[in-house]
């Protein structure tokens, strides 16, 4: 049995409300938060204690929407909408072309390392040759959906061997904190109807998710109107698609109207905020989609659009592209914003009830950081989940915990080894250049 004692100046209980000890105690047992409170009379100490002091302890952070293994190509598509067919053709698929499986693991390592050292202990990837990098995620100690990447582009045979692989990619999950996923590249664009119908019978029959880009533009419902006369999210409602745990990536140019398909289903919307601005696209309308009762979440996308793994950051440009887009202050409060990135996205990935919480039963994935590193206003003035979202930076964490286990602590990495990985990262994206320049 394992079991450790967390205190903290401040601990943030997370959920709807904006609770917060100070200063409380958290117990971890076997993995699982099994006592909560606040600290009376004296500070608990001695074996098994770990006293954090001035600092605030929070949920950990779930990024919703990443792709790890794109560290592989962090900067190249600088200057270029990855949310465009043409964008991502040029600037990414044209390098991609020449991916071998061997290329991504190390590349998948420091994307989880950068996740780690931002306070994420949680994301939800797609991507292509998942079996390859699977095994890279699971050791790093994050907890994960893995979903294998399918693009269709009109190849039945690239169609027929990716479906195959995806298949044996969701019958093989046995690991304790990966959870495998079935990954669309984006409906209906890339991927056929009938592939897209193949992919929801296959998530369905393995008890998996889905995890596809949608409304990145407003190619799907301009297909899907020209070819059934309907909008896009109109079809997968009745294909069933948002029955089985679905994440829809980015959703800028998602119609109001449609939200309400959402309403109540397994069905997610992850905003990713600074790629919508950094590519020039329309802001998600976020605020719509929480009023009808969408469930809502934050993720970073690739470092190649995005050149930034910190949910810190993303939760304070969503609240910033809310209010401009609103035309008010505080259209998304950061309570909100925090339930996004945490509990909201724990049940996105189909995390158990109180998960992506400081609750008895919940997961102990758990992150630290110093109270001085949120450049707090006076108390009374600036609430603590006000400074963590306009204030925090992720890379300030000190401590993170997954499952129980330490992943970061007194500001180290303890899984990954980042200088090894690095180097080979550098080595694997010189292979995949030559190979790109001997084609041209």
């Amino acid at each position: 049995m394992s079991r450790t004692t967390l205190v903290a100046d401040h601990v943030v209980i997370g959920g709807h409300d904006a609770t917060v000890l100070e200063p409380g105690v958290v117990v971890v047992e076997d993995g699982l938060i099994v006592e909560v409170g606040a600290v009376r009379g004296s500070r608990p100490s001695g074996a098994g204690v770990v006293d954090l002091g001035p600092s605030v302890l929070m949920p950990g952070l779930v990024n919703a929407h990443a792709h790890a293994p794109m560290m592989l190509m962090r900067g190249v598509s600088e200057g270029h909408s990855l949310l465009t067919w043409e964008g991502w053709l040029g600037a990414i698929r044209a390098k991609e072309l020449h991916l071998t499986p061997d290329l991504l693991a190390a590349s998948a390592l420091v994307g989880c390392a950068e996740m780690i050292g931002s306070g994420t202990t949680s994301f939800a990837d797609q991507y292509l040759f998942a079996e390859s990098y699977v095994g890279a995620i699971e050791s790093s100690g994050l907890r994960a959906t893995v979903a294998y990447g399918i693009v269709d582009l009109g190849d039945d045979a690239r169609r027929d061997s990716s479906l195959v692989a995806a298949e044996a990619f969701v019958a093989a999950g046995e690991d304790a904190l990966v959870d495998r996923w079935i990954g669309p590249h984006a409906f209906f664009v890339d991927n056929r109807l009938e592939t897209v119908q193949a992919e929801i019978e296959m998530a369905r029959a393995h008890g998996a998710g889905l995890h596809a880009h949608y409304a990145t533009s407003t190619e799907e419902d301009d297909v899907c109107r020209e070819r059934y006369e309907r909008t896009a999210l109109r079809m997968l409602t009745e294909l069933g698609a948002t029955d089985v745990p679905m994440l829809l990536a980015h959703a800028n140019d998602i119609l109001v109207d449609d939200l309400p398909l959402l309403a109540g289903t397994a069905a997610s919307v992850a905003i990713a905020a600074s790629v919508a601005m950094i590519s020039g696209a329309h802001a998600a309308p976020t605020r719509a989609a929480l009023d009808a009762g969408v469930n809502v979440v934050i993720g970073t996308d690739n470092l190649c659009g995005n050149n930034n793994a910190d949910m810190f950051e993303e939760m304070r440009t969503l609240g910033k592209l809310a209010a401009f887009v609103e035309r008010r202050p505080n259209a998304i409060t950061p309570v909100e914003l925090l339930g996004m990135a945490t509990w909201r996205g724990r049940a996105a990935m189909g995390g158990a009830p109180g998960d992506g919480t400081i609750g008895e039963g919940a997961v102990a994935d758990l992150i630290a950081l110093p109270t001085a590193a949120l450049h707090r206003g006076p108390v009374g003035a600036q609430s603590v989940h006000s400074a963590l979202v306009y204030g925090a930076v992720g890379f300030d964490t000190t401590h993170v915990m997954t499952g129980g286990r330490w992943l970061k602590r007194d500001g180290a990495l303890t899984t990954i080894d980042l200088p090894a990985a690095l180097t080979q990262r550098q080595d694997d994206f010189d292979t995949l250049m030559a190979r790109v320049a001997a084609a041209d």
